[in-house]
């Protein structure tokens, strides 16, 4: 059963988010930059978030885009579903990663439907999918994925895209279901199986992962680890909440350390509301616990795969990386953008996907 959704907060949930805004106890700022988000910046994010931004013209926003619910062994799953105009478009999945949502990819959507059905589900733990997932593993993800395509929207065959997180469920979903999967489009891979006579691009490759671990990687050894002890503070504290992601989004977009352009500073407060009204930090981190995030070796894909490669995004596989673990048939190292494409350089990401698919799509 589909059922149609829309998002409603109520308005005391609004009222005891700005009340614990406006009674902040804040920290001494920082001896040093790079020890973490500049207490005068978040001071200024945090008023506007208490006594000006407007989550009511956010919600309508959200609301005009096509939501649904659906139960999917026994879990809820929320997804948007929006149609292209076009009578032979081929459907096509999209997931997001973290600290995203289905928020992220909504630019993105809104280009494809010119050639493809969109699906954007939220992953089990995000917003108003599943908010006590028994499971969110690397393998059970992808089965919810495949029924709701397969058994729910009735899509006999359909591609897949993912970033991040997202980037994880889609390749396993490609490993699990290549009878249903036209192909694969990705921002990520992980590490291959088999490392033998890598190539100097390769061991650079390397290289520039271990510098990433050792300067931003604690969040991921945290989330891994202590998943628990740390969302108490984050589901108890808008402002920590709100600290603990505008990190990434500095960090993670093309802004040399600021926040991109593409992120207004109202784009920031809705994504970081989204996980505070639905309180879904905690689940959210579950799924590095569960195993994305650990150093599982990529499985082989069989199935046609793209793969994108953003200049600011967190590290930059080169083509022979991907090569070991997929059957790569599209390569593309994009001009600019980072972590969050989908949201900040969407007409790149779009070309590229919609280049992939090329003889299957219908023209303009």
């Amino acid at each position: 059963m589909i059922e149609p959704f829309t998002l409603a907060v109520a308005h005391a949930e609004l009222e005891d988010l700005r009340a614990r805004l406006r009674a902040t106890r804040w920290p001494e700022p920082a001896t040093d930059p790079r020890q973490g988000v500049a207490l005068d910046r978040l001071q200024a994010r945090c008023e506007r978030w208490a006594d000006e931004y407007d989550w009511r013209a956010a919600e309508r926003q959200l609301n005009a885009a096509p939501q649904f619910l659906t139960t999917i062994d026994k879990l809820p799953i929320h997804f948007l579903h929006a149609r292209s105009p076009h009578a032979d478009a081929f459907p096509i999945v999209l997931t997001h990663g973290w600290p995203g949502s289905f928020l992220e990819l909504l630019p993105l959507g809104q280009r494809l439907t010119r050639w493809f059905d969109v699906v954007i589900p939220s992953l089990p733990g995000f917003a108003f999918s599943a908010q006590r997932p028994a499971r969110t593993d690397p393998w059970s993800t992808p089965e919810l994925w495949h029924r709701l395509m397969h058994d729910v929207l009735g899509y006999e065959r359909y591609a897949a895209h993912g970033g991040d997180l997202g980037a994880g469920v889609t390749t396993r979903l490609a490993v699990r279901h290549p009878e249903a999967l036209i192909g694969i489009h990705l921002l990520a891979v992980g590490s291959p199986a088999v490392t033998d006579d890598l190539d100097d691009e390769e061991h650079a490759h390397i290289a520039e992962i271990e510098r990433w671990e050792d300067d931003d990687g604690a969040y991921e050894h945290q989330q891994m680890t202590r998943p628990v002890t740390l969302a108490y503070g984050l589901s108890d504290s808008p402002v920590g909440l709100l600290g603990w992601l505008v990190e990434k989004f500095r960090a993670w977009s093309d802004s040399h350390g600021q926040l991109a352009t593409r992120f207004s500073d109202d784009d920031v407060l809705t994504w970081t509301s989204l996980y505070w009204l639905t309180n879904t930090i905690s689940t959210s981190l579950r799924p590095y616990n569960d195993g994305y995030a650990r150093g599982v070796p990529t499985p082989t894909v069989t199935v046609p795969t793209g793969l994108a490669v953003f200049p600011a995004d967190l590290v930059t596989p080169p083509r022979t990386w991907a090569e070991r673990s997929f059957n790569l048939v599209r390569y593309t190292r994009m001009p600019r953008g980072g972590h969050f494409a989908a949201f900040e350089e969407p007409d790149l990401l779009a070309d590229d996907i919609r280049a992939l698919f090329v003889t299957r799509a219908p023209a303009d």
